[in-house]
């Protein structure tokens, strides 16, 4: 037997509007994930490869781009492009694009980061617990971190992180009320 008030709030959460930031519209163009409820992103410190410590609470108030790769990886090669035009693109107006290097040496990931021109932060998952911490189980994978530090969505594989449809999501989500109102 159905408990009428559980279905009541199930009903009613089901006629909430979706968030500004949750547009169906850039979930399907770009094949994203909401996850089922709202969820703190975990928090960490890693190095970068020239061993300045980066930790993911320091970019409260931001939304945080982030990406999980390797440098083997092709897909992940083939949108780190993209990657670095949405940093150069929105990094002023409060999107940080964050890269988390799955248990690669800091060598190798600071070449990465020169040859591919990167001017936004990398940071180094050694043993790959930050990794295993967001369930990251292939490579790439990104996460939208909004500024309160909860998972907004989550993408499995490579995109055009700088298409029509992206730009015009992160453009909408960094001009929205709650920024100009001061955050949520």
């Amino acid at each position: 037997m159905f408990n009428l008030t559980l279905v009541g709030i199930a009903i009613a959460l089901l006629a909430l509007p979706p968030p500004a930031n949750a547009t169906p519209e850039f979930f399907q163009a770009l094949g994203i994930q909401a996850p089922q409820e709202m969820v703190e992103a975990p928090d960490f410190a890693l190095p970068d490869p020239a061993g300045k410590t980066v930790r993911l609470k320091e970019f409260r108030g931001r939304y945080v781009f982030l990406n999980f790769f390797a440098t083997w990886c092709g897909p992940c090669r083939e949108e780190m492009p993209a990657m670095e035009r949405l940093h150069q693109t929105y990094s002023g107006k409060g999107l940080v694009v964050l890269a988390v290097n799955l248990e690669e040496s800091s060598a190798r990931v600071a070449k990465f980061v020169k040859e591919l021109r990167l001017t936004f932060p990398a940071v180094l998952d050694g043993d790959g617990t930050v990794s295993r911490a967001f369930a990251v189980r292939g490579l790439p994978v990104t996460y939208l971190v909004d500024r309160d530090g909860r998972i907004l969505w989550r993408a499995f594989g490579s995109r055009e992180w700088n298409n029509q449809a992206a730009r015009k999501y992160f453009a909408a989500i960094l001009d929205s009320k709650e920024r100009k109102a001061g955050g949520r």
